[in-house]
């Protein structure tokens, strides 16, 4: 039940109910019509057994219509027994004979006592007391058909709104929730739409924020780097050189970051050789290639080559920082792309290493964002990442999953 929609619940709860209504009227009409039809029996019956005891079956004006009854003629009456009609109950008794017949939906007693014949017909024929609960049933379902249509209309808002929200979710920074009701939802509605203008007023402000600031830092490193060269104490200058190298690193590494968590970002995706991939990322670490072993497939992928060697970029580097002896492999298939490194197992989860800023030791060169950037380009190209610690090495693996479209 929890899983179930609003609207599914509501139309499931009102087509039980009204399915019970239907059967119970259904039940109730049909002991109701045969308990009816046992009382006008016993009825006759007592009426029948009044007459049969009065001497020459001897009938009054005021009797009759006490009884709701009236005397058939004796013209009428020899059109009846032409007529033939059906006999629904007789009986026999010491007082004389009963029957009860019907014709042409007009019912009759007839009575029998020492040759004298006494035909009635029964006015009250109509059975009032079915119609007033078919009535009052039609009435209870147009109340419950009133009821069912206002309740949807009423929570249909929460339809456009969860379409909306779904938008909002999808990277449309420029919805608008328009809901004019005051009530709950509509209150729900308005402080959304209240939460979505101060997200993007917050996006708005950090994009323009990481910009600003990654452009203000590249200048006076620039100039930095151009003084260091004039600095004549080579240990100082290596020194120097480092630092302002590291500084560089982070600005890029916060650029990628600031690209791959923008709300709106898609991947470009094309046809690219995995060996082309692997030569970007080789190219972007600036690594020697006696450090590094490759064995790859000759594979096309679908791919964005730009993130995904950026991807692959930071796995190699992660790979040989930590690795024991500061080397790594790579293996590729057109179903996954493994890192390994000989170390020691990870001590926390994987998860644990995702968040940003994370190291496995404070004391490694790096600023933790690596596997960070590796889960963000997954998640945009539609791949999943693994780990697993195997004979002494440390396997970082993406499975290449259908690439999202």
């Amino acid at each position: 039940m929890k899983n179930i929609s609003v609207s599914v619940f509501i139309n499931t709860l009102f087509t039980l109910v009204l399915t019970l209504i239907l059967t119970a009227l259904f039940l109730f009409i049909k002991v109701d019509k045969e308990q009816y039809k046992k009382e006008k029996i016993n009825r006759r019956k007592n009426i029948a057994n009044f007459f049969l005891s009065t001497a020459q079956l001897n009938v009054t004006r005021e009797k009759l219509e006490g009884l709701n009854l009236r005397l058939v003629s004796n013209n009428e009456l020899q059109l009846l027994k032409l007529a033939k009609g059906k006999v629904v109950f007789e009986s026999s008794s010491q007082f004389g004979r009963l029957q009860i017949f019907i014709l042409d939906k007009n019912q009759y007693i007839s009575l029998q006592r020492y040759g004298l014949t006494l035909m009635l017909q029964d006015k009250l024929t109509q059975d009032n007391r079915i119609q007033t609960i078919v009535l009052a049933t039609i009435l209870v379902i147009f109340l419950f058909a009133f009821l069912y249509v206002g309740i949807y209309r009423k929570i249909a808002p929460l339809k456009k709104l969860n379409r909306q929200i779904e938008e909002f979710a999808n990277g449309n920074m420029n919805i608008k929730i328009t809901q004019k009701s005051n009530d709950e939802i509509g209150k729900i509605a308005q402080s959304f739409d209240n939460a979505i203008h101060y997200i993007r007023t917050l996006l708005e402000s950090k994009h323009l924020f990481m910009r600003n600031m990654m452009h203000e830092l590249k200048t006076p490193l620039t100039r930095g780097r151009i003084a260091i060269e004039m600095v004549e104490d080579k240990t100082t200058k290596e020194v120097l050189i480092r630092a302002f190298e590291r500084m560089n690193e982070l600005i890029d590494e916060l650029a990628h970051v600031e690209r791959l968590t923008t709300q709106g970002f898609q991947p470009h995706l094309h046809q690219v050789n995995i060996d082309d991939i692997i030569k970007d990322s080789i190219s972007l670490l600036l690594l020697d290639k006696e450090n590094l072993t490759i064995q790859t497939e000759n594979e096309l992928l679908n791919t964005d080559p730009k993130l995904l060697s950026l991807a692959i970029k930071n796995l190699l580097d992660n790979a040989i920082k930590y690795s024991e002896d500061k080397k790594a492999t790579i293996i590729t298939n057109k179903d996954s792309i493994k890192v390994l490194s000989k170390g020691k197992s990870l001590e926390h989860p994987l998860e644990y290493y995702l968040e940003p800023f994370t190291q496995e030791e404070k004391r490694n060169p790096g600023f933790g964002l690596g596997l960070y950037i590796v889960k963000n380009i997954a998640q945009k190209l539609g791949y999943t990442l693994h780990y697993y610690h195997k004979n002494d090495y440390n396997i970082f693996e993406l499975i290449l999953n259908e690439v999202k479209k």
